[in-house]
């Protein structure tokens, strides 16, 4: 069974579908510029949530391309149905459904296709003095590509209670802007390189759902603010 906070989480978790309209400012900036979007999202949530609000909210979102007849979609996941009256003005059209009876649906088995943009990356320990590390432990937290890309997707899948049927990547790199100083007389500077995100799309066997419910609602990997982490299943 299901544990207790996860089982009520998937009673009232839902799925916000936003299309972006392109004639608003905040919508362009948003699709330049991960950390405005990011802020955007966390708009959606309630006030005074503590430290780690958007864990706290279980907020996890993607962006998805425009296509053919459809403006770039805004996909939001969270605990509680989101405010969609703190969008900005003319943000987009957004409709929320509820995800209690795909959570119902998870059963060992079951065919599904699955959808994740994630930052598939690892800590790799660094040799050189020259290169920063993140950490204390001489490790830097670098992007994978590929097969080893593909290999590090198969295993977050396998923990997540899925087996693999077929998976085809997609790079899908979302562009930062440079940061405005902060105080009179600082310089401008870049928050960082670009957020490495691959995009993995494909079909998949479910073989645990209390794994699979935790990493529907907690997302996947590292990157959750940047739009990476959000799976998303369909019947197959």
């Amino acid at each position: 069974m299901t544990s207790t906070p996860t089982a009520t989480l998937a009673t009232t978790a839902t799925l916000t579908r936003i299309r972006l309209n392109h004639r608003s400012p905040a919508a362009r900036r948003d699709l330049a510029d991960a950390v405005s979007l990011h802020k955007t999202v966390m708009l959606l949530a309630p006030d005074d949530l503590g430290e780690n609000p958007r864990q706290q909210a279980g907020m996890l979102f993607r962006l998805e391309d425009a296509a053919e007849g459809t403006p770039p979609t805004l996909l939001v996941q969270s605990h509680q149905p989101p405010d969609l009256t703190r969008l900005p003005h003319h943000y987009g059209a957004a409709e929320t459904r509820p995800l209690h009876s795909m959570f119902q649906a998870l059963t060992p088995g079951r065919a599904v296709r699955y959808r994740i943009t994630a930052n598939a990356s690892a800590a790799r320990r660094v040799l050189d003095d020259h290169h920063p590390v993140d950490n204390k432990h001489g490790r830097k937290i670098v992007a994978l590509y590929g097969d080893d890309a593909l290999a590090w997707w198969q295993r977050r899948a396998h923990q997540a209670g899925l087996t693999l049927a077929t998976t085809d990547i997609t790079p899908a790199r979302f562009p930062r802007t440079r940061r405005r100083a902060d105080k009179p007389g600082e310089q401008a500077h870049s928050p960082g390189p670009m957020h490495a995100l691959t995009r993995f799309d494909g079909l998949a066997t479910i073989t645990d759902p209390d794994q699979l419910s935790h990493a529907l609602l907690t997302g996947i990997g590292r990157g959750k603010p940047y739009g990476a982490g959000l799976l998303t299943l369909a019947p197959a």
